[in-house]
């Protein structure tokens, strides 16, 4: 190809051919190009010199037109200098025009970059990683669950069979309410009028002078011992637990409590603490005045209490209570109160009958502590109360269960209305 002949890509820097027309300027033609003609350098009145285009960085040139096109794809280009405006992109399409040898820039967009890409073994191993990790991670979730305790009915099986066999639960417990033993039945048909009589131990009268307030107290506490081993057995045979009872002196007047019975001038029993409590004042003058009378005196109240500790025991003091509160009587208050004291003033005369000899009871001993059970009754009360019953029912009590030594005799709570006046 001659030198003369422009190549694709660039522009003639030489001088026009030979026979070329001047390029004249016409009138403005719609868009786009006209048909081309012949254009011959010699006649054109125009011509004019054309400076050399810069070719190194540096170089100024009056060249307004795009810049000049990179010799090869992705290669960088070069940017006018100058007063000029550097050259760039246009918003027509000049390096498109068809009537070019050929476009100064590709249409095409620049290629992106391709995607990695992974092989088939790469892709089926991250797979499995992630499937046992997530079924890790579940297992490890129910686990942490069942830790709390809570349970999956999904995820469990409804029956869980055992490799040993289940063992049978007992029957559940039943609580079965005895049915209370009425108060008459307890009164009238208690067992320890059938379990023989009074035992004999043996014991002798405390040869403890009472004549002071400590002396008194010591001899009441010195016969404790010989009651509590006379009664221990009758009582166990009746089926009931037996106990020992505290014995101290009165601190206080007795008073209206229904837990307790007697007199405060001598004696009483209370029940709450089950507790014999004596006056020791009244011992002390007794004693001054008459010795012999007032030991007898002393062991006979010493015996009478304890009667009433036999009725706790047995429980006929508090079923006697049940029916003194139940009446509405006074009458019949009293009758009730007479009842159970006359019981306890036998019980006494049991006791000392079986340990008359050991105590000492005959000749002038035995004679006094008859009289004093003849003359012992509410007739004596200077308030004339009828709670504890007449001298003559007293004695009708007391001779007999002396002479048996047996509580069979001391059931009080079936004897007619008379024989507890």
């Amino acid at each position: 190809m001659p030198d003369s002949v422009p190549k694709p890509g660039h522009f003639s820097t030489g001088e026009p051919p030979p026979g070329s027309q001047p390029l004249t300027l016409r009138t403005a033609q719609p868009i786009g190009l006209g048909k081309a003609r012949p254009v011959a350098y010699d006649d054109s009145s125009v011509r004019r010199k054309a400076r050399p285009l810069p070719t190194e960085p540096g170089t100024e040139s009056d060249y307004n037109g795009p810049p000049i096109a990179p010799l090869a794809t992705g290669a960088p280009y070069t940017p006018l200098t100058g007063t000029r405006r550097a050259g760039g992109a246009r918003p027509s399409g000049w390096h498109s025009n068809p009537s070019r040898s050929g476009a100064q820039f590709s249409a095409e967009p620049p290629p992106l970059k391709p995607a990695r890409q992974y092989s088939r073994p790469i892709i089926a191993g991250l797979s499995v990683l992630v499937v046992v990790m997530l079924t890790g991670a579940t297992v490890g979730g129910f686990k942490l669950v069942d830790s709390y305790g809570l349970q999956r009915p999904l995820s469990q099986p409804s029956i869980k069979k055992s490799e040993a066999p289940i063992p049978v639960p007992p029957d559940p417990t039943v609580t079965v309410t005895v049915q209370g033993v009425p108060d008459m039945v307890r009164l009238q048909q208690n067992k320890i009028y059938t379990a023989g009589a009074v035992v004999s131990v043996s014991c002798k009268e405390p040869a403890i002078k009472p004549n002071s307030q400590s002396t008194i107290l010591r001899y009441y506490q010195a016969l404790l011992p010989c009651l509590n081993n006379a009664w221990a057995p009758i009582v166990k045979k009746a089926g009931y637990d037996f106990r020992s009872p505290k014995v101290k002196l009165q601190t206080s007047q007795v008073t209206d409590d229904e837990d307790c019975t007697g007199e405060s001038d001598t004696a009483y029993y209370c029940s709450a603490d089950e507790s014999i409590n004596i006056s020791w004042k009244e011992d002390l003058k007794y004693y001054k005045a008459e010795p012999q009378a007032a030991r007898v005196w002393m062991l006979d109240t010493m015996a009478h209490e304890y009667g009433h500790h036999v009725q706790q025991m047995t429980e006929m003091i508090t079923a006697s209570f049940s029916r003194e509160g139940w009446t509405k009587s006074k009458a019949m208050k009293l009758e009730w109160a007479r009842r159970r004291e006359l019981q306890a003033t036998c019980f006494g005369a049991a006791f000392l009958g079986a340990n008359k000899q050991s105590l000492g009871l005959s000749g002038e001993k035995l004679k006094t502590w008859q009289w004093e059970a003849q003359h012992s009754g509410d007739e004596y009360n200077p308030e004339k109360i009828r709670d504890h019953g007449s001298r003559k029912s007293n004695w009708a009590w007391s001779g007999p269960a002396f002479a048996s030594a047996n509580p069979k005799d001391c059931n009080t709570f079936t004897a007619a209305p008379a024989k507890v006046s």
